[in-house]
């Protein structure tokens, strides 16, 4: 006999648990979480306030996630993106709607819980990711969101603690948002041009986007060695393993050129870290 929520058409919770995971897109959202965490760690904030602040990340990375998959869940589908949870049939669109409105309430309370200033800027941050979901990823100007809202992250973690960050912070995290953003949408280019989404990488093309993500990456560690000014050995080692995070930029496949650049933005947080 199946169950009262099968015949009603809701997934088992199993499912319906894999369905939100799949559809938050869980990668991102925990590198940017971990990477706001070790941010509040290099500030030295409490371990209270680090929490919250980890919290708040959170929180704005489930709605941006959820977000972009029920935005692009038709634009999907055209594209046959079955990895898309909410491109398929019987996918629960209307609980990951209500998900990402708790995620938005959530997002705003945690983020004002940190302080009016840092509130602020975090929610100007995820509206900032908003706008790429809402239409700015199909224009050259796609890159923006990704630079505005990953500057804007070393501002809230600062903020919390009543102070302005070094104009490294900012500087180097908003590289590091921009070469994600190529490297995120590199395996994605014949979906996305089949449905006419022409944003930066697709401009670049697929030849050139690695290459300039490769140089964007180490631009960012160049500025962070910089403000940092760790140890002399600390430098030669995060020079040699950014540059061998940088040679998988430019010869992976796949999410492994992604990947990398995940990496090489926990480098750069890690110096931070050393740094103080």
């Amino acid at each position: 006999m199946s169950s009262p929520g099968a015949a009603l058409g809701v997934p088992p919770a199993r499912s319906l648990g894999r369905t939100l995971v799949a559809a938050s897109h869980p990668g991102p959202a925990l590198a940017v979480t971990v990477l706001a965490g070790l941010l509040a760690l290099a500030q030295g904030l409490s371990p209270a306030t680090g929490a919250l602040v980890v919290a708040a990340m959170l929180a704005g990375q489930l709605t941006v996630g959820w977000s972009n998959d029920l935005v692009d869940r038709t634009r999907d589908r055209a594209a046959g993106r079955t990895d898309k949870p909410l491109a398929v049939d019987g996918a629960p669109v209307a609980v990951v709607r209500l998900a990402c409105a708790l995620a938005v309430a959530a997002c705003v309370g945690l983020s004002l819980a940190l302080g009016t200033a840092a509130g602020l800027v975090h929610l100007a941050c995820v509206a900032s990711a908003w706008t790429y979901n809402l239409g700015l990823k199909a224009t050259i100007w796609s890159w923006l969101p990704y630079a505005l809202s990953f500057g804007g992250l070393t501002a809230v973690v600062t903020l919390a603690d009543g102070q302005v960050p070094p104009w490294w912070w900012p500087v180097g995290a908003a590289l590091l948002g921009v070469a994600a953003h190529l490297l995120n949408v590199l395996p994605d280019l014949a979906g996305d041009a089949a449905t006419g989404v022409r944003g930066l990488p697709h401009r670049l093309g697929a030849r050139r986007i690695a290459p300039v993500a490769a140089a964007v990456l180490a631009a960012a560690s160049a500025v962070v060695l910089v403000g940092a000014a760790p140890p002399p050995a600390v430098t030669v080692a995060a020079v040699v393993v950014v540059l061998g995070l940088d040679a998988v930029v430019v010869a992976g496949r796949g999410r492994a050129p992604f990947a990398a650049a995940v990496a090489v933005a926990l480098v750069d947080a890690l110096l931070l870290v050393a740094g103080r």
